[in-house]
């Protein structure tokens, strides 16, 4: 699922680390989704848009199969 949570990060000015303590996640968490390596669960794309005070979908493009 493709995502702009490192351009997020990069607007608030935070490390991996960073934004790994502020939701509970590990580091490598957040550089796997980063690198469209790993999708977060539900509650975790939550939490991220719910620390950026966004939308999840502002966050994610679930890249629907049909999709135009």
């Amino acid at each position: 699922m493709k995502n702009d949570l490192r351009t997020y990060r990069a607007a608030a000015d935070l490390s991996q680390g960073d934004l790994a303590e502020a939701v509970g996640v590990s580091r490598q968490t957040i550089n796997a989704i980063e690198r469209d390596r790993y999708d977060p669960s539900l509650e975790l794309a939550f939490e991220l848009a719910a620390h950026f005070d966004c939308r999840v979908e502002d966050l994610f493009d679930p890249e629907l199969e049909g999709d135009p």
